[in-house]
């Protein structure tokens, strides 16, 4: 078969770009042609744009581009197979000092730890702060636990002067700011 008929069927198999690129590598070596170094460059590509996406919000002011930090998040946090809670720490010109990945979960819940998150923004000395997550499922719907969870950092980083901009939701392919409802 030849490359782009092979391509081609990849994508049919896996069900799209994103999906083929973020599969385990277990799966991908289920495929007949595809052995240990055509894993790796795969995986090498999803990496490449995992970057691309960092350089793109690296020296910017994260506020006056949102879709920037959406496509970052999305690159961090999509298609995980467990939840994850990360933060985005910002200096007082909301550019970039650090992004984390401060709790890791089961498939559909993680266990967040306020205090976790005040200490790591202190460690940054950020100024102001993104939460973000995924939904393994793939639905970037905030629970009503995400709006409590929030609510309940924003005032606690606000008793040291830290402001949460956002919490932003991340699903396969979609992500949901909270902000952007209101709810932050």
């Amino acid at each position: 078969m030849d490359v782009v008929a092979f391509s081609r069927n990849l994508l049919v198999r896996f069900g799209g770009l994103r999906p083929l690129l973020e599969a385990h590598p277990r799966r991908l070596a289920e495929v007949r042609g595809l052995g240990p170094a055509k894993i790796a460059q795969l995986k090498a590509v999803l990496g490449l744009g995992s970057r691309h996406a960092e350089a793109g919000i690296a020296h910017r002011p994260l506020l006056t581009d949102t879709v920037a930090v959406r496509t970052y998040l999305q690159h961090k946090l999509s298609g995980l197979e467990r939840e994850v809670f990360g933060c985005l720490f910002l200096d007082a010109r909301h550019r970039l000092l650090a992004f984390e990945v401060l709790f890791l979960g089961s498939i559909d819940r993680t266990s967040v730890h306020p205090r976790e998150v005040l200490k790591q923004a202190l460690v940054h000395n950020a100024a102001s702060v993104v939460l973000a997550h995924n939904h393994p499922s793939g639905n970037a719907e905030p629970s009503p636990s995400d709006v409590r969870l929030t609510e309940e950092l924003r005032l606690l980083l606000m008793r040291l002067e830290i402001r949460v901009l956002d919490h932003i939701v991340v699903g396969h392919g979609q992500t949901v700011s909270l902000a952007e409802r209101g709810l932050v």
